[in-house]
């Protein structure tokens, strides 16, 4: 499965036709007895569906369901309706088996998602999901387990933060003069100041996306995918030239113009010498965005390639832009509430709460070393005597 932004596991219904492990359910389930009449979806409804479920959850789910078959298939045991007693087994089993790929067992949260997978495939089915309560002890266990013996795998995966001064160091590495350069700069820039994650930048165009505001900055219209709403995000003028967003995305425009591409997607492909849209095949059938519009993973690609090049030690991936604007905004001391309304998190996300805490803990703002300052003053203020300043003596 594709890296995602997300810290949550979803539990979402999918289509038949979206879970191509499933195409023959017919001939994995046992009959039963005839379900509700009404238990049933026009394709108009499906398609409904289909288009509130994100590609990364769908294809996620698709293939954990695919592999929870063909595990089935080897042990004799039947996917779909599954008893408990499978489901509970297959985890078990998972929590066992390396991983041709790692080499190691699937985390907990991918356990988690494998859960939910599994669950979401029968209600697509038009089956009852099977009871989990034993799988999710399993995993339970199995994170207690890797927490006693403080293995990384019990922590959540998460993308390192690039604020200003990570980000300033990966642009040094790039020859910002060429095209590919002023595109890998644009994408970590306006990555950071539009708290963007990656699904974000993708359907940015050039000048759709874009208004100029009346102090040369630009007004950015990111489409939030997780609060499905679009909002405007202003983004001025840097000080600091080298770290400018606004000079960097124009750079940008001015250079793809160059090249024949005026309008359409911002972050396009293109080789190493700066040709645009370069043909792609695989199996000898062409691939990707005809316009060339680049993939979340190739924009995380980007962010990952640019910064590993400085050396810094850390999980680079397109997510780290936007953590890394919390932990620059966390600097410049600005309010938690103005920092989630920019970033379009809701003003009780966790997640945000959970990047400033982890910011927080690390920096000036923790609670001890506040009290050691004030402590400090304090000490200063108060007379070698004892006495307190201000008191008579005698």
């Amino acid at each position: 499965m594709n890296d995602l932004d997300s810290d949550e596991v979803l539990d979402v219904e999918l289509v038949n036709d979206h879970l191509p492990a499933l195409a023959n359910a017919e001939s994995l389930a046992v009959p039963g007895p005839d379900g509700d009449p009404d238990a049933w979806l026009s394709p108009e409804a499906q398609e409904d569906v289909k288009a509130g479920i994100t590609e990364g959850t769908r294809d996620g789910y698709e293939g954990d369901m695919r592999r929870f078959a063909e595990w089935c298939a080897t042990v004799g045991r039947r996917p779909m309706p599954a008893a408990p007693q499978t489901v509970t087994e297959y985890l078990s089993y998972l929590k066992r088996t390396p991983r041709a790929r790692t080499g190691k067992p699937y985390g907990p949260r991918s356990m988690d998602r494998i859960i939910a997978a599994i669950r979401s495939a029968h209600r697509a089915a038009g089956h009852k999901p099977p009871d989990t309560m034993g799988a999710r002890k399993v995993v339970l266990g199995y994170r207690e387990q890797l927490a006693q013996a403080k293995d990384p795998a019990a922590a959540p995966r998460k993308a390192s933060p690039a604020d200003r001064e990570v980000i300033r160091r990966a642009l040094r590495e790039l020859d910002r003069s060429s095209l590919p350069g002023k595109r890998d700069a644009a994408v970590m820039l306006l990555g950071h100041a539009v708290a963007s994650r990656g699904s974000e930048l993708k359907p940015l165009d050039w000048p759709g996306s874009f208004t100029e505001l009346p102090d040369g900055g630009l007004r950015v219209m990111v489409y939030r995918k997780k609060r499905k709403m679009w909002q405007p995000v202003d983004v001025p003028l840097d000080p600091d030239p080298e770290l400018c967003t606004v000079r960097a995305v124009r750079e940008l425009v001015a250079g793809l113009a160059d090249n024949g591409h005026a309008e359409g997607p911002l972050f396009v492909r293109m080789d190493r010498w700066g040709y645009l849209n370069p043909p792609m095949q695989r199996g000898g059938e062409p691939i990707g965005d005809p316009d060339g519009r680049m993939t979340v993973e190739a924009l995380s690609d980007i962010v990952q390639r640019s910064i590993e090049r400085t050396g810094l030690p850390g999980r680079w991936r397109s997510h780290s832009t936007r953590r890394g604007f919390v932990k620059s905004s966390r600097k410049a001391k600005v309010d938690l509430v103005r920092i989630g309304r920019h970033g379009g998190w809701d003003d009780k996300s966790k997640a945000l709460i959970g990047y400033v805490d982890e910011e927080d803990a690390a920096g000036e703002l923790n609670p001890l070393a506040q009290m050691g300052r004030v402590a400090e003053a304090a000490a200063q203020a108060r007379p070698s005597d004892g006495s307190v300043r201000g008191e008579e003596k005698g």
